[in-house]
């Protein structure tokens, strides 16, 4: 077996044993291809002849190229995840990248909004949606309630299936990453901006004439009751539907809502109020984490809520809280 074609077997591996997204498997091959080709150089074919000294040159080579910190801990992790899989199917005697190391990244703060922002990003979706007979003002509130509400990541919202929803326990049931199924609370408003598109829009939307029409409780039927969830990843954007299918939330040709639609929304939302930093709709899951936080949530109560395998990852919002209330004291306090 060439080197080569065990980067195809680990990929097939993470797809189809570890419940990967396409997104991760490609980010894996991406990297293992790119060690693939540099091992190749050095004439280095075949699992067992890769070497720890050869995986630190790797990331030397890049390392000398310019790339990021973050680009080369995610190689090193991509390279550890790898011979770790051949060691464990008995393609090397000793796993090589057991002892190597990458540089951490630097760890930037997520962008959050106050409070006061995200009020106002919704106070105008409210507005949009009572003002026009518009299919997509009603969904697109909708989608950013429980965005916000739940802290989920966009293509667990877009992925979501009418029986995912419990309307009467005000609960949602995602597959997350890893194919990892948990069960998360939503509040009121979220429960009336749903209850609202699925009484009006998601009938119109699915049969692709979003027109002035009659409403329809069919959808808000589908949805009552949270059943046992799909185990598969979220259809893509191009997925077909029709009025009794599955999907949740649809585009106006009536398939099942894409993420790149959900990102394009948040960018326009957010385009002006005041912040640095990546405008899309994990600012909305930064900012529900960091409001838990703040409202006095448990650390670990929010880690289950966000899907983290790490407590360490949840943990980037502590600081958000710190560095928040610093901010406020400096420009609050008189002895600051």
């Amino acid at each position: 077996m060439t080197l080569e074609q065990a980067v195809g077997d680990f990929a097939r591996h993470l797809a189809e044993e570890r419940g990967f997204s396409a997104h991760t498997v490609r980010s894996y091959r991406s990297d293992l291809s790119g060690l693939v080709e540099f091992a190749g150089g050095h004439g280095v074919v075949i699992p067992g002849e890769v070497t720890l000294e050869l995986l630190r040159d790797w990331l030397w080579h890049g390392s000398r190229a310019g790339l990021a910190k973050a680009t080369l801990a995610r190689r090193a992790a991509s390279a550890r995840g790898f011979t770790a899989w051949l060691a464990r199917a008995g393609a090397v005697p000793i796993d090589p990248a057991a002892r190597l190391k990458a540089p951490s990244p630097d760890r930037h703060l997520p962008r959050v909004l106050t409070r006061a922002q995200i009020d106002e990003v919704l106070t105008g979706l409210v507005q949009r949606a009572e003002a026009n007979d518009d299919a997509g003002a009603r969904r697109d509130l909708a989608v950013v309630e429980l965005l916000y509400a739940s802290a989920l990541r966009v293509s667990e919202v877009t992925g979501l299936d009418l029986d995912d929803l419990d309307l009467s326990r005000l609960t949602v049931r995602v597959i997350g990453k890893g194919a990892k199924e948990r069960v998360v609370p939503f509040g009121v408003p979220a429960l009336r901006a749903i209850e609202g598109y699925l009484h009006h829009d998601r009938d119109r939307l699915a049969s692709g004439t979003a027109t002035r029409s009659g409403t329809s409780a069919g959808a808000v039927a589908r949805a009552g009751s949270s059943r046992s969830a799909r185990a598969g990843s979220s259809a893509g954007a191009g997925e077909r539907t029709t009025a009794g299918s599955r999907a949740m939330f649809l585009g106006a040709r009536g398939a099942r809502l894409g993420t790149r639609s959900v990102y394009r929304l948040i960018a326009r939302l957010l385009e002006g109020v005041p912040g640095s930093g990546p405008a899309g709709p994990h600012t909305l899951r930064h900012t529900a984490a960091t409001h838990l936080l703040d409202g006095g949530a448990d650390l670990r109560a929010v880690q289950e809520m966000l899907g983290h395998a790490s407590l360490g990852t949840t943990q980037i919002y502590t600081h958000v809280s710190t560095d928040r209330l610093t901010e406020t004291y400096r420009s609050a306090h008189p002895r600051a």
